[in-house]
């Protein structure tokens, strides 16, 4: 299956996307999450650029990446110590706590707007790069259906990061889908492309 046709699945799942909720509990997930405030906030909304925010994500995203660290099949050191001992519930309860958070939108570079626009809603035709869009969704809230993640309002640091990663061919394990169709998406980034489109999530308000 070509990128197009998970793109075009991609589309059809967002245009009927229901309200999905999250399987843990919230007031248990906050409970849990003092260790994960201490980088990402007590919201989700962490304060440094190079840590992403949690806030409003999909709980299955969340709760799929917890697990993906955990097993060391996405290599995260400074986190191995903090998510070794989670159960089930565990995963569960904090992804519930964090994806009901409100995320707080950043400010994009205004000299990368337009060309950060560009990318997301129409791709790079001549380098073959897709519209971010395709997968993510008009206004960045992303898919759960999938899962594929929110991106809007997310730090540009921690974005830019992650995309210069997946071109390096970073992907989280041999058999995991999603990263595999970002390594072949970012393949064709440019630096100035992650610079752009990164910067504008950053100032794209999250679907509310």
């Amino acid at each position: 299956m070509n990128f197009w046709t998970r793109a075009a699945g991609c589309l059809l799942a967002l245009a009927a996307l229901p309200a999905l909720a999250a399987e843990g509990d919230p007031a248990a997930g906050q409970a849990k999450s003092a260790v994960c405030a201490a980088c990402h906030g007590p919201d989700g909304n962490s304060a440094v650029p190079q840590w992403p925010k949690l806030a409003g994500q999909h709980p299955k995203y969340l709760e799929r990446h917890t697990k993906l660290i955990q097993s060391g099949a996405r290599p995260v050191p400074e986190m191995m110590a903090i998510v070794a001992g989670l159960t089930e519930q565990d995963h569960k309860d904090l992804a519930a706590w964090f994806s009901s958070q409100t995320i707080q939108r950043g400010v994009a570079d205004e000299s990368l707007v337009d060309a950060g626009e560009r990318l997301y809603r129409a791709g790079n035709a001549s380098s073959g790069v897709p519209a971010c869009m395709a997968c993510h969704g008009p206004d960045g809230a992303g898919n759960p259906l999938v899962p594929y993640p929110a991106l809007a309002g997310q730090h540009s640091v921690y974005t830019a990061s992650i995309l210069t990663r997946y071109r390096d061919g970073t992907r989280w394990g041999p058999d995991d889908e999603a990263s595999g169709i970002m390594v072949e998406v970012a393949s064709k980034l440019t630096d100035a492309e992650i610079e752009a489109v990164a910067s504008y999530l950053q100032g794209l308000a999250p679907n509310p």
